[in-house]
This record gives C-alpha cells, sequence and structure tokens, in this order.
C-alpha cells in the first residue's frame, strides 16, 4: 500500500460545491480533484481551489495521460500537471489504465486496451517515464469496458496487475468499475479481487451506473447501487480500510447528499477499521 495520511472516505471536488465547502467546511477527511480542470496559470476555478487545499488533504485524478496510447506522450500535458502538483501538494496522482487520444485526436472517452504481454510492456514503460517526470509514483485506475477483444491472452485483473509491477506503480482499484465490467463481459468480480496484490492497492473509487437492458453503463450519475457496495465490503474484507472516494459528475447532487453516500460507506469500512 501507497504511503499516504489519507484515511477513510472522501468525495471528488465539483465546481458547484465550492460555496459549500468553503463557507461551512463540513467535515469530510479528503477531496479529489479532476487535475485536467486546473491546468490554467490563473483564473476564478484555480483560486477556488487553492482555498480549498488550504482546508483539505487532496488527491489529484487524470483523464489525458492516455498511458495506453501509441501517440508520444504529451510532455505539454504532463508539465501542467506537474506545476499543479507542486502547487497543491497531493497525496496521490492517478489516471486510467487506457488510451484516450490515437494520431493528436483526442477522444473524452476511457477506452480500454488489448489485454497481452506487449500492451503490458507499452504501458508500462509509458508509466515509468510519466513517473520519473512527474517524480512520483503514479496510481493506474482499471476502467469500465463494454467489449472483449478477441486477441487478448490476458484477464483483465492479470493485465492491470501486470503492468502495474512491471512500471512499479500503484493501483486505484475503482469497484464500481469492476462490477459493470463484471456484469458486461461475464466474469466473476470476486475472482478480480482475489488475483490483486495487496501491496499495490492505494485508493479505491465508488460510483454509481446506469441499467440498460443490455449492458451496464458507468455514468457517475446516481448512487451507488447495492451490488457495488457489496463488492466494497468484499474488497475491504481483503485489502483492509483503503482510502476511498466517492465519484458523482452528473445529475450532480447537492454537498449533503455526497456526504451521506460517504458516511455510509464509512459505514461498511468502519468493521475494517486497523486497531492499535
Amino acid at each position: 500500500m501507497a504511503t499516504t495520511t489519507l484515511k477513510g472516505i472522501g468525495v471528488g471536488l465539483r465546481s458547484c460545491h465550492y460555496p459549500f465547502l468553503e463557507l461551512e467546511k463540513p467535515s469530510i477527511p479528503w477531496l479529489e480533484v479532476l487535475a485536467d480542470n486546473y491546468f490554467c496559470a490563473a483564473g476564478p476555478s484555480l483560486q477556488h481551489l487553492e482555498k480549498i487545499v488550504s482546508i483539505y488533504p487532496v488527491t489529484l485524478h487524470c483523464v489525458g495521460m492516455s498511458l495506453g496510447s501509441t501517440d508520444p506522450l504529451d510532455t505539454k500535458y504532463l508539465k501542467k500537471l506537474k506545476s499543479l502538483i507542486d502547487l497543491v501538494k497531493p497525496q496521490l496522482v492517478s489516471d486510467h489504465l487506457c488510451w484516450t487520444s490515437f494520431a493528436g485526436q483526442h477522444f473524452h472517452e476511457l477506452l480500454p486496451l488489448p489485454y497481452t504481454e506487449e500492451a503490458v510492456v507499452h504501458a508500462a514503460n509509458r508509466i515509468r517515464i510519466v513517473q520519473d517526470l512527474l517524480q512520483r509514483k503514479i496510481m493506474i485506475e482499471n476502467v469500465s469496458s463494454y467489449l472483449s477483444f478477441s486477441h487478448s491472452t490476458l484477464t483483465e485483473w492479470d493485465f492491470l496487475q501486470a503492468v502495474a509491477d512491471e512500471a512499479d506503480c500503484l493501483i486505484l482499484l475503482d469497484i464500481n468499475n469492476i462490477y459493470v465490467s463484471s456484469h458486461n463481459n461475464h466474469f466473476d468480480p470476486l475472482q478480480y479481487l482475489a488475483a490483486l496484490s495487496t501491496k499495490r492497492i492505494a485508493q479505491f473509487h465508488l460510483a454509481g451506473y446506469q441499467e440498460f437492458e443490455t449492458h451496464l453503463l458507468d455514468t457517475h450519475g446516481a448512487p451507488v447501487y447495492p451490488a457495488v457496495w457489496k463488492l466494497f465490503n468484499d474488497a475491504l474484507e481483503k485489502f483492509g480500510p483503503i482510502p476511498t472516494s466517492i465519484e458523482w459528475d452528473n445529475n450532480i447532487p447537492d454537498f449533503p447528499k455526497l456526504l451521506q453516500e460517504a458516511r455510509h460507506a464509512q459505514k461498511i469500512m468502519g468493521k475494517y477499521a486497523i486497531t492499535a
């Protein structure tokens, strides 16, 4: 597990909650910040962020590294990220084990990789370069998937573990994404958890999805579903009380609703608290 002072349940920082956080200072142990929203030299959003990091510890979560792409790594993006890291001093930094760009075009989607040994080496090499540039280990997050590649030679969980080991990086394990992918691709989510090494897991994610006749869609636009709460309990049983954040990006509720989700998660996590 990563060396961090984070504990308990955090929530994702969203701009609509700036006033509430700055004025009310609710009791929440930490916040997860979407780094890509703050790649600016100045402006209101950065001013709000500076106020908030003076109150709360934060992590930085990215969507633009495109760690699995065959495009060259975007050094301008990484320099902006490094400047933001220096400014807010996050506890942890993460992005997704996926690709988001090709031939210079950015798709604004988290696209899964084929699970092959070649892809392991490719992604791990890029992660090591990123870690050298940022001068710190990063976390890689498993994404939701809606299909499987016929030429994959590894399971998703073996692929995730192999990349983390090869790159010597950490894992942000998204519990909702495991459940969504397991439903869509017909595998046992408990087998996923059982295959991962405890030493790499540094953070969990929880979120809501949307149900369709043929699949589940990871929307981050609803409360956490009961099946995901159950899987969260299973993850805690194996890995212990890993710091966990609630993601809610669409149909964003008032902050007190997020607090309700966080408190429910904390109640579950409390059963696995480490005692001296």
